[in-house]
């Protein structure tokens, strides 16, 4: 049985930002099947739920591709007038970038990783977050469909998924010692191992 509280840390605000990423994603669904996107939204949250964020920060996770994709610059301005400058900030700290059409992959992976040194520690939690989440769902679709599962990214060299990553945990690690950091390195390790063990296969 859960306890109760007096004072919830979660309010009326994070119900409507709730409403308000489910409506805005509402036709999107994640790589390579027909999964509502908004599940990976609120895996994200959870996870800075569970890893001690503000109210401010789940509802930042909530959004945090909003911004890429549904919008841009005026997204992020109905999320500051909805929701607060703190939670504009942190989603668009989130965001690898704005433009369309977006730049090539590896300059942007590249452009993202310089730019987590530069950012505020709540979208670090946020970020970290977003990315475990993501190779959480890169091991398990590795699992069921092997090597294929590659070919649903515009980049699909595992190889280049491994760098980012790898660099990725590594700017982590630099900024915070979160529980995720060490999650997020394991995932990354038994993503590695699926992908070797894949080529021995061949």
């Amino acid at each position: 049985m859960p306890q109760s509280t007096d004072s919830p840390r979660l309010t009326s605000r994070f119900t409507e930002a709730l409403t308000y990423a489910a409506e805005l994603h509402n036709t999107q669904v994640r790589k390579g099947g027909d999964i509502p996107y908004v599940g990976h939204l609120l895996s994200v949250s959870a996870l800075v739920i569970e890893a001690g964020g503000t109210e401010t920060q789940a509802i930042a996770a909530l959004l945090h591709d909003a911004v890429e994709d549904q919008g841009g610059a005026d997204t992020l301005a109905e999320i500051e007038s909805r929701f607060g400058e703190d939670v504009a900030r942190i989603v668009h700290e989130c965001s690898d970038t704005d433009e369309d059409p977006k730049p090539p992959w590896r300059a942007r992976k590249e452009s993202y990783i310089e730019h987590l040194a530069t950012v505020s520690k709540e979208t670090i939690l946020v970020s970290l977050a977003d990315k475990l989440d993501n190779a959480r769902a890169i091991l398990r679709d590795l699992r069921n469909e092997g090597p294929s599962l590659w070919e649903r990214f515009t980049q699909n060299n595992p190889s280049d998924h491994l760098w980012y990553y790898t660099a990725l945990v590594e700017k982590y690690a630099s900024r915070s010692d979160n529980w995720m950091v060490g999650e997020l390195k394991r995932t990354i390790a038994l993503i590695e191992r699926e992908i070797v063990g894949g080529l021995a296969r061949k």
